[in-house]
């Protein structure tokens, strides 16, 4: 292996990172932007986020098979899509609605979300590829870079709305400095796209019949709603639950931190020991962090900083180990890897959607008000969502992993 190879990694950090901004912040920030800023409710939101979710059903498949035939201009692509990406973010957080909110909400964040998609489907499947030119542990070693900065990415959006704060306007100046970032890293993965697969392209129902690959899928899907909830719901637990406004940026930052520091160390463990058991004990971690939360109340920050901690380090094992795995196996049946990635770009943002539509209106049928007062029953109901429900998720992900026959080799 020359030193040229291991060199460009770096790279892949960069446009996970630049990804990472435009997914899981955007779930976090956005709602609750759109309801302090412009009044729309939390029905709403949770109604528009679920129906974009059915538009994945069909468009994650078929960007998929997009990405397929796009191969050999896939230079040229993602950075039109990059360049989309950022327009759509300027659109949702920098420009004042041109017409109503929640309308615009929806159409700044399908353009956001598909551009997403597709780069998300692009990298991923050109990631198989590279991995296979690592040599041994070379999707583990990939993935250890690339999720690391896509943590990387995660902690710095997660905290801008705090740092920008004296700009007086600081999801305008994070949306701006998104959209620099975003055809700064298309840029450096340029060199990158040029060695791509050849042949025909597995159909998804190849994929789809693969049992291994439509078990990890399934893992990934239940593995990945915890996070989605708690997500979706962290603003509002820390704001209303823990009685502590202000610390939403603070906390946030530590619970992503924990998790970009511990990718590499989990990589480094499944190395030794295989992905499967080191996943599985970070699993039983996160149930353990999520036990803890759901005895908190008003004055526990420091408890639940705490919690971040531990609840980030396991969720790093999550997102570099199962995609990990999920890599190698498209190796075999897809090696192309489009298709299959197309079909975990699904699983993955389902979850958010999943949280999103059947959460907060619960939240609000309970009576819970953001940023104000509210009774035991909705602060109770709060709790329960976002703290006893992914536990009960996090079971069932780690039954599921453990019949699982995965492939080490």
């Amino acid at each position: 292996m020359t030193a040229a190879v291991p060199a460009r990694l770096p790279a892949y950090s960069a446009f996970a990172a630049m990804l990472a901004m435009a997914g899981l912040p955007i779930y976090i920030h956005a709602p609750k932007f759109y309801v302090d800023e412009f009044g729309v409710s939390l029905a709403a939101l949770g109604l528009v986020l679920g129906l974009m979710r059915l538009v994945d059903v069909v468009q994650d498949p078929v960007l998929g098979w997009m990405a397929e035939r796009l191969r050999q201009r896939r230079a040229a692509s993602v950075t039109i899509t990059a360049a989309a990406m950022g327009a759509a973010m300027i659109g949702l957080f920098a420009a004042a609605p041109p017409v109503a909110p929640v309308l615009w909400f929806a159409l700044t964040l399908t353009v956001l979300f598909s551009g997403f998609s597709f780069l998300t489907i692009t990298f991923y499947a050109q990631g198989v590829a590279k991995a296979e030119g690592l040599g041994g542990n070379g999707h583990v070693r990939l993935a250890a870079w690339r999720e690391t900065g896509a943590l990387i990415g995660v902690c710095l959006a997660a905290v801008a709305p705090t740092v920008l704060l004296p700009t007086g306007a600081p999801f305008a100046v994070f949306a701006v400095v998104f959209a620099v970032l975003a055809l700064v890293a298309a840029a450096l993965m340029r060199p990158e796209w040029r060695a791509v697969a050849t042949g025909a392209p597995p159909r998804i129902a190849e994929v789809l019949g693969d049992r291994l690959a439509r078990r990890l899928l399934l893992v990934a899907l239940v593995n990945a709603t915890p996070l989605a909830i708690t997500s979706t719901l962290f603003l509002f637990f820390v704001e209303s639950r823990l009685d502590a406004p202000g610390f939403e940026g603070p906390l946030l930052l530590l619970f992503f931190l924990s998790a970009a520091v511990s990718a590499p160390l989990w990589s480094r463990l499944a190395a030794q020991h295989g992905a499967k058991p080191v996943l599985l004990s970070a699993m039983a971690l996160a149930i353990a962090s999520f036990a803890v939360a759901a005895f908190l109340g008003s004055g526990d920050t420091a408890i639940f900083a705490a919690v971040c901690i531990v609840s980030g380090a396991a969720v790093g094992a999550d997102l570099t180990l199962l995609p990990a795995l999920f890599a190698r196996r498209m190796a075999q049946v897809s090696p192309s890897g489009a298709q299959g990635f197309g079909l975990w770009s699904f699983a993955s943002k389902a979850t958010l959607a999943i949280a999103a539509v059947s959460l907060l209106p619960i939240l609000q049928a309970a009576g819970f008000r953001s940023g104000g007062q509210n009774d035991a029953e909705a602060l109770a109901t709060l709790t329960i969502l976002y703290a006893v429900v992914p536990c009960a998720l996090k079971l069932a992900a780690i039954w599921l992993l453990y019949a699982t026959d995965v492939e080490e080799g």
